[in-house]
């Protein structure tokens, strides 16, 4: 099946999706990994998925690419079942689990993976891509931890997949590394393709991707724009200097307070009613210096969202 539709950006898609998760269902003995998930990709897409540690995200990478089954519901990847869209080389995956081949070179494995690849591109333009020209000649045992990294992009994207598929893409890389890696999936993007990771990195997530999904125990618990999750959250985050003693006590009173923080002479406040918290503040007798009031950003929403639901699962 060809998929025809594409992002167009701000939210709007068009076309058949390029993955479609169907109520789908997982678990591993007691452990429900992946909860009647619902969850569709479009072409074009560069989506974050965000969640705890037992979130469900790498339970959720596997049945997607078809390393595990479902107990219930469908898992779609181009109209067909995901093992079809790997062997069609639709499908393109860096994954953090799976060791190298130590004993070959750079441009010995990355060929290989070419060769493989049923629309391969050439060996010389996959290793410019991921960077590794100047060390395609090295034995793949004596690379860093980034530049094995570098590898695995390489191979996720031997040829023309119409998905890339990234679980923590960036690990081990420095800064410069992860720009330019950036800056390749940029350009996937904009050829169409559609781009999955999952990152520990929130602030590559508010960058990058112009979707965040957030999973909570196998569940979406947000699905829009990093501007519409830190909406979400629903709080705002208050900063300001006291000069002497900070009562923290009579602080802790003050109205929609959501978190508190003291360290030296600032306070840092998140609060679901800034004004009328900082309408209190003053009420209090206190005169906040350098006050600032401003949204969260998307780490502090991501930590608002899920312990929110984590506090409503424990009250049920």
């Amino acid at each position: 099946m060809t998929t025809t539709g594409t992002y167009t950006g701000e939210g709007r898609r068009t076309g058949a999706p390029v993955v479609s998760f169907e109520n789908v269902s997982k678990s591993f003995g007691a452990v429900r990994a992946v909860a009647d998930l619902d969850l569709q990709l479009y072409p074009g897409e560069t989506v974050a998925l965000l969640g705890p540690n037992g979130a469900g995200k790498s339970s959720t990478l596997d049945l997607l690419l078809g390393l595990r089954n479902p107990d219930a519901g469908r898992v779609e990847l181009f109209g067909t079942s995901p093992q079809q869209a790997l062997a069609q080389g639709k499908v393109g995956a860096m994954l953090q689990s799976g060791g190298l081949m130590e004993d070959v070179t750079v441009r010995e494995i990355v060929k290989l993976g070419c060769d493989l690849h049923p629309r391969r591109f050439p060996v010389d333009q996959v290793l410019a891509a991921a960077d590794l020209t100047e060390i395609a000649d090295r034995k793949v045992g004596k690379l860093s931890g980034g530049q094995e990294q570098r590898v695995r992009f390489a191979l996720a994207t031997a040829g023309a997949n119409e998905l890339i598929v990234l679980d923590e893409p960036t690990t081990g890389m420095d800064v410069s590394a992860r720009q330019a890696f950036w800056g390749v999936m940029r350009e996937q993007a904009q050829n169409g393709r559609a781009i999955l990771f999952a990152t520990h990195y929130l602030e590559e997530a508010d960058a990058i991707a112009d979707r965040v999904i957030v999973l909570h125990r196998g569940r979406v618990l947000a699905d829009g724009s990093a501007a519409e999750i830190k909406a979400k959250a629903g709080a705002r985050r208050i900063v300001f200097d006291l000069d002497g003693h900070i009562g923290e006590a009579a602080l802790r009173e003050l109205p929609f307070l959501s978190s508190l923080e003291v360290s030296g002479r600032t306070v840092r406040i998140q609060s679901h009613d800034a004004d009328a918290t900082v309408h209190a503040l003053y009420g209090l007798g206190l005169y906040p210096r350098n006050l600032e009031v401003a949204g969260l950003g998307l780490e502090q929403a991501f930590i608002a969202i899920t312990d929110a639901a984590t506090a409503e699962e424990a009250a049920l």
